[in-house]
């Protein structure tokens, strides 16, 4: 039996998450921002259940809860940050609320989840943080610039703490889900659009996620399934790319950045400080 901490299970991959690993014995704390949302399983998990209201822009109740829930459970085998905010608009147009939450819940949100448990994961000698990201945190999609930022900011924070924890037993995995019908999407916030940013492919583009009928090409139960056995098998990867169109997006984004890297390599080393010669 493992126990989890997890953020974000009203809905999507937190709640699919926590509805498999209730069904299989685990413990769960769940982390809610409506204190009725996970109602429906409480009765049948009984106190392998634990429900913390709380919203990750608050960093005073984020401390607060990660140290109760360790409290409650004693030992906290996995952490998981999975709270998200999705906006779609062009980064000229969104206002200034919109760009804090952004990175508030995406980034600043995530980092103080992770912050608030390191100590108590050094303390019980080890432990998982898995970080959801998404292909949005190795590429990048117009209309998306924001919610890169913060995706594209998390993934490096998490590359530079899984050197700095790796010593103290806690593995640190970020996964990329690729677009998935867990609702997220049809709950994204949406800029007021600018009339220059209305027509073209951005105004197209613009008009079908208004629509809500983009679903994305992956089955989020698989989704939930393949994160379950990744960490039952103990594997570590740094990365876990989950999605058709991760896969694509990301292996194209990184072929052309390997590219444009070897373009410029003797520009690059063309700056190299000249080493001075002396003679005796």
């Amino acid at each position: 039996m493992q126990t989890w901490f997890i953020t974000g299970t009203s809905s999507g991959f937190g709640r699919g998450l926590t509805e498999r690993l209730l069904a299989r014995g685990d413990r769960v704390a769940a982390t809610v921002r409506r204190s009725n949302a996970l109602d429906d399983v409480r009765q049948a998990a009984g106190d392998r259940l634990r429900v913390y209201r709380l919203d990750v822009t608050d960093v005073a109740a984020v401390d607060r809860v990660v140290s109760q829930a360790f409290a409650d459970f004693g030992t906290i085998d996995v952490v998981m940050n999975n709270a998200g905010y999705g906006l779609f608009g062009a980064i000229e147009e969104a206002n200034r609320d919109q760009v804090l939450r952004v990175i508030d819940t995406n980034l600043v949100g995530s980092i103080d989840v992770i912050r608030a448990a390191l100590p108590h994961l050094r303390l019980q000698g080890g432990g998982r943080i898995l970080q959801v990201s998404s292909a949005g945190g190795q590429t990048a999609y117009p209309g998306f610039g924001l919610y890169h930022a913060a995706k594209w900011g998390i993934e490096g924070f998490c590359e530079a703490l899984a050197g700095e924890v790796a010593p103290f037993g806690i593995d640190v995995t970020i996964i990329e889900p690729g677009m998935t019908p867990t609702g997220f999407s049809a709950a994204k916030d949406m800029t007021v659009a600018l009339p220059d940013y209305s027509h073209g492919a951005f105004g197209e583009g613009r008009a079908l996620m208004a629509s809500g009928k983009i679903v994305g090409p992956n089955d989020p139960g698989k989704i939930v399934d393949a994160i379950i056995d990744m960490v039952d098998a103990g594997r570590t990867p740094l990365r876990l790319p989950l999605g058709v169109d991760t896969y694509r997006d990301v292996h194209r984004a990184y072929v052309r950045r390997l590219q444009e890297l070897e373009d410029s390599k003797d520009l690059a080393e063309s700056v190299a400080a000249q080493r001075i010669e002396t003679t005796s």
